[in-house]
């Protein structure tokens, strides 16, 4: 049984369509137009289970839509996990710096249900994460991820939704194995929603993105943090996605794929000032 609560949507009508039937045909478009992959999470879904992480990007559909589709196609034709972690950055600073919403969450495509069994897990066993919807209320990162979700698992699939807003790896590290040692017991997928660098030319945002990376495909998740910090550089997701590489890691994960890079130039023509998105794994 679901909590009573229900965290509305706060960017239903802008970051995606508001009404059921526009925003399916938004996500179909998504796998099948532009740089999407080319086809839908169709028949039925994968039984390999090898994903541990997942990287989704999080802005206007219309921008991050087709290479979220690339991560969201992979993890279906992976397999559906019995849990679902979405770890998303914390915009907007209200609320606790790790904050586990465990509302139900509708979109316009219907409820999706807070995971009763791992949630109240999480915040029992780790010292920082508590249960805060505050930090959720103005929140997009997550919030977008939850149609995809439901258009490739059901409308009612069921997750832990996390926002992040303590990125030192004390805490990232701590999160990321709690989640872990309850893999012991579930199957358990994390997914790190973040954009990559905002507001440079597509050449620049490239180049930083592309060292960045190179610490995810080390396996490096405190390298990255640090790289990010040291450098600026503007990855928003940067503690969600080292906290997915600490759990894919704990995993027995050995590698890092990119799955696809885009940026809004792509879409708007614009190359002088970009925000880049990545689809990517670990497993």
């Amino acid at each position: 049984m679901g909590s009573n609560m229900v965290r509305l949507p706060v960017v239903a009508g802008r970051f995606y369509e508001g009404e059921e039937n526009i925003l399916r045909q938004r996500i179909e478009d998504s796998y099948l137009k532009g740089s999407g992959p080319g086809r839908l999470p169709d028949g039925d879904s994968g039984n390999t289970r090898r994903l541990k992480g997942l990287i989704s990007p999080h802005a206007g559909y219309v921008y991050s839509g087709m290479p979220a589709a690339h991560s969201y196609l992979n993890l279906y034709e992976d397999g559906k996990p019995d849990h679902i972690v979405v770890i998303g950055p914390n915009h907007s600073s209200y609320g606790a710096p790790v904050a586990v919403c465990n509302d139900d969450w509708k979109t316009p495509l219907g409820l999706a249900r807070y995971d009763t069994e791992l949630g109240p897990t999480i915040v029992e066993q780790n010292e920082f994460a508590t249960n805060d919807c505050i930090a959720h209320s103005a929140e997009h990162s997550i919030e977008v991820q939850v149609p995809f979700l439901q258009h490739a698992f059901g409308v009612d699939v069921s997750f832990v939704p996390i926002c992040l807003g303590d990125y030192s790896f004390k805490v990232v590290e701590s999160l990321g194995k709690t989640i872990a040692n309850l893999a012991d017991e579930m199957d358990i997928l994390v997914i790190a929603s973040s954009d990559f660098t905002h507001f440079e030319s597509a050449s620049s945002a490239k180049i930083k993105d592309n060292q960045a990376m190179e610490y995810l495909e080390y396996l490096d998740p405190e390298g990255f943090l640090d790289f990010v910090k040291e450098h600026r550089i503007s990855i928003c997701g940067a503690g969600p996605i080292a906290t997915a590489l600490v759990f894919a890691k704990e995993l027995g994960a050995t590698s890092y794929r990119l799955y696809k890079y885009t940026t809004s130039g792509d879409i708007t023509g614009d190359d002088k000032s970009v925000v880049a998105y990545v689809s990517g794994a670990f497993f």
